[in-house]
């Protein structure tokens, strides 16, 4: 499989899946949108050589719900229709196949709460 690299498109040069499985809903959407916000376009968006998307349905609908300009692209120019579907559904099943770790993801949490407290703390006091 060849990767083209990353590039920067509009959205309005990429187009949905008409038949994509998974749907976003407005709270989902609103949620991707909020951490793009926060963090930037992290992950971006998987489309074939014709700009439609792959991957990325939710961070696409939340791109344009946050009026981007553009939005990051790979390109998957070398796959077949049917690799196409199968990466469709494997992108979206693969992450919910995955199992979080009770005690990590609790240590994690409580780090990740005390981090906040210093920071607005400190913001507090500037």
């Amino acid at each position: 499989m060849t990767y083209t690299e990353l590039q920067y498109m509009p959205p309005s040069a990429l187009h949905p899946y008409a038949r994509n499985a998974r749907h976003h809903s407005r709270k989902q959407i609103n949620s991707i949108a909020a951490s793009i916000r926060e963090f930037g376009f992290t992950n971006p968006i998987l489309a074939d050589e014709n700009g439609e998307i792959i991957a990325g349905h939710g961070r696409f609908e939340a791109a344009k719900e946050l009026g981007l300009e553009t939005v990051p692209v790979i390109r998957l120019a070398d796959l077949s229709h049917v690799q196409k579907r199968a990466l469709r559904l494997a992108d979206n099943k693969l992450a919910i196949t995955s199992v979080w770790s009770p005690d990590l993801l609790s240590s994690e949490l409580a780090d990740l709460i005390d981090g906040f407290r210093h920071h607005f703390d400190r913001l507090r006091h500037h």
